[in-house]
């Protein structure tokens, strides 16, 4: 089974939105062991979709379509696929009547625009599920079928999960299980790890227990993910379990610091809740941005004490008490993470200062970050010289100075 993407805006193409879906859909697709050759961009003019269309059924045994089902001028997607199939829209009068009924929920009338939703090329039929008011379409033609589903993410990963994917899996006669786990990893590069483990994936080459992948994330971390395949549920686990056990043994839980969800500034905070310490901070450089990664995580205000922003020299004194002391230095970024412990009450905390750019600034160039960790009195100081513009230099400065506390945490607890 073959199946093609085409991601449907104008938009997408003046790069005015990212095109998220699409990534999404071909990670989905492979995960469930559907081939995915193509993946194309066109705009809202029905010409170019059709013939996006007809390429795309030319050489695929399926397609996806996401975008273009709303209710406005420029939602052409279901007129289109009726073009291509060769038939007339039909007004399902079971939609319509979901649609209104969503309306009336939010005690809204439901403008007429949006009747053009419930519009569905003749021979197809509606993906039962439909989050919003646009309804995704299946739409055989012959050998081959077209699915379309909106352009709303929270939308579009409910149909796919929820429909498509299974849909598709039983027309190509799939019955094994493909499944991922993913190690996040931080401190070394990709090409290091590759290199270490090396043999490691030319063994699985010969034996295809499993498949190995590297995707670089920024401040998600570098991941490293295990793919295997196999009859059941209970076999692809096993199958992932060994090859994880395997990986570790070569890279080192120093390097890998979490699974599949999990995010530095996560793991960081189940090793303070576990070791009972709380935790604060004190930012210059990052400007807040440790702090909104901590409490993006629902259920730490248990172990996260707050953040002192202290991006002026004269909050570095005033507040965290480093008076005397370079604000940008290693001594600096020390007496801001002792300040930061001494004034949130935290037994643990982390401060980072640094130049961001774009100029220097007490005499370091650009990418010049100090990165302080404070542990039971002892406080520890890593000097970085990163080569990233601005925004990059601060998200690998958040990662990096909370692994440097994920690893005093670790050696702490052994």
């Amino acid at each position: 089974m073959n199946c093609e993407v085409i991601a449907v805006g104008t938009e997408l193409l003046l790069g005015q939105i990212v095109d998220t879906n699409s990534s999404y859909i071909g990670e989905q697709l492979a995960l469930a062991g559907i081939d995915s050759h193509f993946q194309t961009k066109v705009g809202d003019n029905a010409a170019r979709m059709k013939d996006a269309i007809e390429l795309a059924l030319s050489r695929s045994d399926a397609v996806i379509l996401c975008g273009g089902l709303g209710p406005t001028q420029d939602d052409i997607t279901r007129n289109v696929i009726a073009d291509v199939m060769g038939v007339e829209l039909e007004t399902r009068q079971e939609l319509v009547d979901k649609i209104s009924a969503m309306f009336s929920q939010r005690g809204r009338a439901m403008p007429q625009n949006n009747l053009l939703q419930a519009q569905i090329p003749v021979g197809g039929e509606p993906i039962p599920i439909q989050p919003g008011t646009a309804p995704g379409l299946c739409c055989p033609i012959g050998d081959r079928v077209i699915y379309a589903v909106p352009g709303v993410p929270w939308e579009m990963t409910q149909m796919i999960d929820g429909f498509v994917l299974p849909d598709l899996s039983a027309r190509a006669g799939i019955t094994s299980v493909i499944a991922s786990r993913v190690l996040r990893t931080w401190g070394m590069s990709e090409s290091g790890l590759a290199e270490a483990l090396h043999n490691e994936i030319e063994r699985l080459d010969e034996t295809g227990e499993a498949t190995i992948a590297f995707l670089a994330s920024g401040i998600e971390g570098l991941k490293v993910r295990i793919t295997a395949k196999a009859t059941t549920q209970a076999e692809v686990d096993i199958k992932l379990a060994d090859e994880e056990a395997r990986v570790r043994v070569i890279i080192g839980d120093e390097v890998i610091f979490g699974t599949d969800d999990d995010t530095m500034e996560s793991v960081v905070v189940g090793l303070c809740r576990d070791q009972g310490l709380k935790l604060g901070l004190a930012e210059s450089l990052t400007g807040g941005l440790i702090g909104q990664r901590i409490t993006s995580h629902p259920g730490v205000s248990d172990v996260f004490q707050g953040s002192i922003v202290s991006y002026a020299d004269s909050v570095k004194n005033d507040v965290l008490g480093i008076a005397g002391v370079p604000a940008i230095s290693e001594e600096g970024a020390a007496a801001m993470a002792e300040g930061a412990a001494r004034v949130l009450g935290a037994e643990c905390s982390v401060a980072v200062t640094g130049v961001a750019g774009p100029t220097e600034a007490g005499g370091y160039k650009v990418g010049t970050v100090f990165m302080a960790t404070h542990v039971d009195g002892v406080t520890e100081v890593l000097m970085v010289e990163w080569p990233f513009d601005r925004k990059r230099t601060r998200e690998f400065t958040t990662i990096t100075v909370l692994n440097q506390l994920r690893k005093r945490l670790l050696a702490r607890s052994t």
